[in-house]
């Protein structure tokens, strides 16, 4: 009995010195510790997560006056007679009276063209009639002398040119990706004014952008006049909106 007892010793020193054997454990021991790093990253992994999904989405607002660059006037008029020949030489008339009352006000010849013309034949009373209509429209980028001309339009009328509804001065601005960018910033910015607020009353603080969403860019009239329709007058200054979205982490 107590030779086996004397021989544990050697056995177990045999155990530990096995090549094999400790091969075996420090695999075994690096496994293990792989599992505990595991464990704990993926454990902080999920509360990163968990910190992640904490986002508060805002809408930021940019707006901006700005003046039209682009003037377009559209002249509608019409002659009726009881032969073509007659209504046509009618409305070539007017078309001279229109022309030279631009040409005074100092627009070149290139800026106004006609863009429409139009013959209708019918009968009043049993007597055969034809109705010439035609378009001319003024394009200019001269935006204080198109003002001028339309407030000196019933000088037309004058002349005998008898304006027809479709007839109209609008004011367009053409320069919209000019400012893009700049708004763009200033609406993510008052986003992020809001996203403060609420993350302070919330008691955390405002990270980085989640997601971003870029709306619509409105032009619109700035005193809120219609623009250019028949009995509207437009103007050239106008109003530029961008309402943005974004959501913001939260921290």
């Amino acid at each position: 009995m107590s030779d086996h007892n004397a021989d544990l010793p050697v056995a177990a020193s045999r155990f530990w010195h096995d090549p094999v054997t400790r091969r075996w454990l420090a695999s075994a021991g690096v496994l293990t510790l792989g599992l505990i790093a595991g464990g704990y990253l993926l454990g902080n992994g999920l509360v990163r997560a968990k910190d992640a999904d904490r986002s508060v989405t805002v809408r930021g607002l940019a707006e901006r006056e700005v003046t039209a660059d682009l003037a377009t006037w559209t002249i509608a008029y019409s002659a009726s007679a009881p032969d073509l020949a007659t209504a046509q030489a009618s409305v070539d008339r007017d078309s001279e009276s229109i022309r030279a009352f631009f040409r005074e006000l100092g627009f070149p010849a290139g800026e106004l063209q006609p863009t429409g013309v139009n013959v209708n034949q019918f009968s009043e009373n049993g007597v055969q009639r034809f109705t010439v209509r035609q378009r001319m429209t003024l394009r200019s980028t001269d935006i204080k002398r198109a003002q001028a001309a339309v407030r000196r339009q019933f000088e037309l009328v004058r002349r005998g040119v008898v304006l027809e509804e479709g007839s109209g001065i609008a004011f367009t601005y053409t320069k919209l990706n000019a400012i893009k960018p700049e708004m763009v910033a200033a609406a993510t910015k008052d986003a992020r004014a809001s996203a403060e607020q609420f993350a302070k009353d919330s008691g955390t603080s405002v990270g980085n952008i989640k997601s971003a969403t870029q709306g619509y860019f409105e032009v619109t009239a700035r005193d809120g006049d219609s623009g250019g329709g028949w009995g509207v007058s437009d103007t050239p200054y106008k109003k530029v909106r961008v309402v943005t979205t974004v959501d913001f982490y939260l921290r």
